[in-house]
C-alpha cells in the first residue's frame, strides 16, 4: 500500500511539475516545455539493457525514490554519423572536451551547480539537430526533473538546460548528477545511432553559393538538409524495418500477414526508397555542374527485372536476402512476383537498356525516353499447336519502380494546318501550326542505378492523357460514348507496342506514337535547358541526342520547329544547332527494313514537319549538287524524299543521316557493312560521320 501511495503521489507531482515548469518556463520551445515524447519509455537501450531497469531498477532514481548502487564510471561512445558522415563525436561522461566540432570530436555532458544560485545548469555540449532539443526535454521531465529555461549556445554551442528536481531544489548529490548523465548519454546514444553511417551531400549549398539568400530561406534549408542528412542504413534489421513499414503503411496490409507478392511490393517500395535519395543526389550535382547531357531516344526499353538488378547495383543482395529469411520469406520466392516491363521486343529495346545501365556506372549525366506502353509486347500461348497473342497486363497490380510525374506535363499536337504571319518591319515569316488534335504527355520516371556507384539516372517514359479527361455535356445528353472518346482516342496512343500496320489506321497509330514521344521529349529537353541559359548559344555544348533506330527521327523536324516557330531563331542558326545535336544508330542491314512513311499520311498527320523535311531535303540536294557535283541517279538515290509508283515516301533512315553528326551500327561488322551497302552513297561523301559502338554491357 506505501508502494502504491508513493507511485500515486509521484505521479501527481510530475503533472504538476511539467504544468509548472510550461507555466514559468523562459524562452523555452513550446515542444520542449512538456513530456510530450518519452526520450526512453523502457525502449532506449544500450547493449539491450532496458532503460527503466537500467536506470531506475539498480541505480538512484534522480528526482524520485532513491535506490543504492555504484554508479559506473567511464565513457560511452556513439558516432554522430560514422565514416563518411559530415560530424563524427561522442559523449564523456564527465570529463573534458577532446577536440573540435569537426569531424572526430567529443561532446560533453556537464552538471554545473556553480552558475546559478537556484537552478542546476546541465550542458549537452553536441550538434544541434531537429528534434533533439524536444528529446531532452522530455527525458528531463522521465527523470522527475523540472525544466525552468533552455538555451541555445548556435550552431556547435550545444545546449544549456536550468534544471530542479521536483522539489524544486538544486541536483547537488554526485551520484545523481552522474546517473542522470549516464541516463541522457543512452538516449543521445539511441538517437544519434539511428542516423545511416554515411552523409548525404547537402546539394541545395551549391547553389547558396550563386544566390544572395535571407538568413531565414538559409535556416529553412539548413533544416530541411538535418532532417534527412544521411542515406539509408543498409544493415539487416534496417532493412527489415524499411519491408515491414511499406507493408504497414504502402500497402497497407497488417504486417502480421502478407503473401510473397506483397512482401515483393514491400521489398520493392523499400529499395525504391535507396534509388530515390541517390537519384536526386545525382540529379542535384548535374545541375549544379551543368554538363553536357546525354538524351537517348528509344521506342522501345527491354528492362527486364529490376528488383535483383538493383540489389546487386547497390550491393545489397545479402542483407535483403537475410532481411527476408528473418520475416519468414525467401527472396527467391519473393522476386518472382515482379512482372517484367513489357516496353521493348529483342535487341534494340535491350541495347537500349543496356546503354543506360552502362552510363549510370560510368557516371555518366545521361536521360532515357520512351513510351510508357499500358499493354507493352503480346503474351504468347499456345492453342491447337497454333501461337497466339494475346495481350500482357504487366500494369495490372502496379509497377513500384515507377514514379508519376503529373506536373511535367506537354502538349501534344496532330492534324490541323499551317498559317504564314509576316512579323516585324523586315517581313519575317513566322508560321503556326493549327493543330486538329492535341493530347496530353504525362511524365513517369524510372531510376536506373549504377553499378557500384551512388551514380542512379532517369529513364522518362510518356503515357498519353486526353486534354479533357470527360465531356459531361455529351453525357448529360445520353451520349455516353462521346462523353469518353477523347480519353480512349488519347490512351490508345500509348496503348500497345507496335501496333499492327497492315492497315492505314495501324500505320498513321504507329507515327502518332513516334511524334508522341519525341515532341515531349524535345520539350522537356528545351524546357530543362532554359531553365539555366537564356539562348541558344551553347545548345549544342550542352545537349547530346542519340537516335536509337529510325523511331525517333521525327526529332529533328520537331527540334527546328521548336526553335524557328516557338523562339523565333532563323533557319541557318537552327539547322546548324540541329545538326551538332543529333547522333543516330542504325539496326539493320537490309535496303526493305529500312523505315519509310507516305508523305500523304505525315501531311495529313504532321503538316508542319512535312513542309520542314521538305525544306531539309531541298538544301540537302543543292548542297550535293553545289559542293559536290553529284547529279542524276545518285541524286535520286540520295534524296530524303522517295518517289515510288505508288506515291511519294519519306526515308527516315536518310532524313537522320542527312541531320545527325555522326552515324553507328551496333557492332564492327555491322557498322563495316551499312558502310559497304545500304549507306554506302553517303559514306563515300561524309566518311567521318560513321563510326562503331559496341552494345552496352549489363547483367
Amino acid at each position: 500500500r506505501r508502494a502504491s501511495d508513493q507511485a500515486t503521489h509521484q505521479h501527481q507531482q510530475r503533472k504538476g511539475t511539467s504544468k509548472g515548469a510550461m507555466q514559468r518556463g523562459v524562452g523555452m520551445r513550446s515542444a520542449a516545455s512538456a513530456p510530450c515524447v518519452r526520450a526512453a519509455g523502457g525502449s532506449l537501450s544500450s547493449s539491450g539493457t532496458n532503460t527503466n531497469t537500467h536506470i531506475h531498477g539498480r541505480r538512484r532514481c534522480v528526482g524520485g525514490a532513491r535506490r543504492r548502487s555504484a554508479a559506473p564510471t567511464g565513457m560511452i561512445g556513439f558516432p554522430l554519423g560514422g565514416r563518411g558522415s559530415t560530424v563524427a563525436a561522442r559523449v564523456a561522461l564527465g570529463g573534458e572536451k577532446k577536440g573540435g566540432k569537426e569531424g572526430g570530436t567529443e561532446g560533453n555532458i556537464a552538471v554545473d551547480n556553480a552558475a546559478s544560485d537556484a537552478f542546476t545548469v546541465v550542458t549537452v555540449d553536441v550538434l544541434d539537430k531537429p528534434g533533439l532539443l524536444t528529446v531532452l526535454s522530455s527525458s528531463f521531465h522521465d527523470m522527475n526533473l523540472l525544466v525552468d529555461k533552455v538555451e541555445s549556445r548556435g550552431p556547435g554551442g550545444g545546449i544549456m538546460f536550468w534544471v530542479t528536481d521536483d522539489k524544486g531544489q538544486k541536483i547537488v548529490d554526485a551520484e545523481d548528477a552522474e546517473n542522470m548523465k549516464q541516463y541522457l548519454s543512452i538516449v543521445l546514444h539511441k538517437l544519434v545511432t539511428g542516423a545511416s553511417t554515411k552523409a548525404r551531400p547537402f546539394a541545395l549549398r551549391m547553389f547558396d553559393e550563386r544566390e544572395d539568400l535571407s538568413e531565414t530561406t538559409e535556416k529553412n534549408r539548413d533544416l530541411l538538409y538535418s532532417l534527412l542528412d544521411s542515406y539509408l542504413k543498409n544493415d539487416v534489421l534496417s532493412v527489415q524495418q524499411s519491408i515491414v513499414h511499406h507493408v504497414e503503411f504502402t500497402l497497407a496490409r497488417s504486417r502480421y500477414k502478407f503473401d510473397n507478392r506483397e512482401a515483393f511490393f514491400a521489398a520493392a517500395h523499400s529499395l525504391r526508397d535507396r534509388l530515390i535519395e541517390r537519384w536526386n543526389d545525382t540529379q542535384a550535382w548535374i545541375r549544379y555542374k551543368d554538363p553536357k547531357r546525354v538524351y537517348y531516344l528509344s521506342m522501345e526499353f527491354l528492362m527486364g527485372r529490376t528488383f535483383l538488378n538493383a540489389l546487386h547495383n547497390l550491393g545489397v543482395v545479402v542483407p535483403y536476402k537475410e532481411a527476408l529469411n528473418g520475416l519468414g520469406y525467401e527472396l527467391e520466392k519473393v522476386q518472382q512476383a515482379e512482372r517484367d516491363a513489357a516496353l521493348g521486343n529483342g535487341g534494340l529495346g535491350r541495347l537500349a537498356s543496356c546503354f543506360l545501365d552502362s552510363m549510370a556506372t560510368l557516371n555518366l549525366p545521361a536521360w532515357g525516353y520512351g513510351i510508357r506502353y499500358e499493354y507493352g509486347m503480346f503474351r504468347q500461348v499456345v492453342s491447337d499447336g497454333f501461337q497466339k497473342e494475346q495481350p500482357d497486363y504487366w500494369l495490372t497490380f502496379g509497377y513500384p519502380w515507377e514514379i508519376e510525374r503529373p506536373h511535367v506535363a506537354y502538349p501534344v499536337k496532330f492534324y490541323g494546318h499551317v498559317s504564314v504571319h509576316e512579323e516585324g518591319n523586315e517581313g519575317r515569316q513566322n508560321f503556326v501550326w493549327n493543330a486538329g488534335e492535341e493530347v496530353t504527355a504525362v511524365a513517369y520516371d524510372n531510376p536506373i542505378p549504377g553499378f557500384k556507384t551512388p551514380s542512379t539516372i532517369n529513364l522518362r517514359l510518356w503515357a498519353a492523357k486526353p486534354c479533357q479527361e470527360f465531356n459531361l455535356e455529351a453525357f448529360n445528353t445520353g451520349d455516353y460514348v462521346s462523353s469518353i472518346i477523347d480519353k480512349q482516342k488519347a490512351e490508345t496512343i500509348t496503348s500497345v507496342l507496335y501496333p499492327d500496320d497492315k492497315t492505314f489506321e495501324g500505320k498513321e497509330l504507329r507515327l502518332k506514337q513516334q511524334h508522341f514521344m519525341v515532341s515531349a521529349t524535345l520539350q522537356d529537353i528545351v524546357r530543362r535547358y532554359k531553365e539555366q541559359h537564356d539562348s541558344f548559344d551553347a545548345f549544342p555544348e550542352k545537349v547530346a541526342m542519340q537516335l536509337n533506330d529510325t523511331h525517333p527521327t521525327l526529332g529533328i523536324p520537331e527540334l527546328m520547329r521548336i526553335l524557328m516557330d516557338e523562339n523565333h531563331l532563323g533557319w541557318t542558326k537552327s539547322w546548324e544547332i540541329t545538326t551538332k545535336v543529333f547522333s543516330f544508330t542504325n539496326h539493320t542491314v537490309l535496303p526493305e527494313a529500312l523505315e519509310q512513311w507516305p508523305v500523304s499520311l505525315v501531311e495529313k498527320l504532321l503538316p508542319r514537319h512535312m513542309q520542314i523535311i521538305y525544306d531539309i531535303n531541298w538544301r540537302f540536294l543543292k548542297e550535293l549538287q553545289t559542293s559536290y557535283g553529284i547529279e542524276g541517279d545518285r541524286l535520286g538515290r540520295m534524296s530524303i524524299i522517295l518517289e515510288t509508283e505508288y506515291g511519294k515516301m519519306v526515308r527516315m533512315a536518310y532524313l537522320a543521316l542527312v541531320a545527325s553528326h555522326t552515324v553507328n551500327g551496333v557492332a564492327a561488322i555491322h557498322s563495316n557493312l551499312i558502310k559497304e551497302t545500304i549507306f554506302k552513297d553517303f559514306f563515300d561523301i561524309f566518311p567521318e560521320k560513321f563510326q562503331n559502338k559496341t552494345n552496352g554491357v549489363t547483367q
